[in-house]
C-alpha cells in the first residue's frame, strides 16, 4: 500500500461557491476550490463563513482543489 501523498497548508475562506464548496485563499494569494472532507461534510455548516480560517490538505497533482481538515 503506498502512502497518500498530500500537503496541509492555512487558508481562508473568500466565499461560497455551492453549500458545501468555497473559493479559499493561501497565505501565498493562490486561490483554490476548497471541499470540507467526508466525515466534516454532515457538520455543522454554520462554522463555516466567509472569513474563517480553516487548514486544508492538497495534492501535488492538483494545485486547484483541495479539502478541508480539522
Amino acid at each position: 500500500m503506498h502512502k497518500k501523498e498530500t500537503f496541509v497548508l492555512d487558508a481562508v475562506l473568500k466565499d461560497v461557491i455551492n453549500n458545501p464548496t468555497f473559493n479559499a485563499v493561501l497565505p501565498n494569494g493562490h486561490e483554490i476550490v476548497a471541499f470540507p472532507s467526508r466525515r466534516h461534510r454532515n457538520a455543522v455548516r454554520a462554522q463555516w463563513t466567509p472569513g474563517s480560517r480553516v487548514q486544508v490538505e492538497m495534492s501535488p497533482f492538483d494545485m486547484s482543489k483541495g479539502t478541508f481538515v480539522f
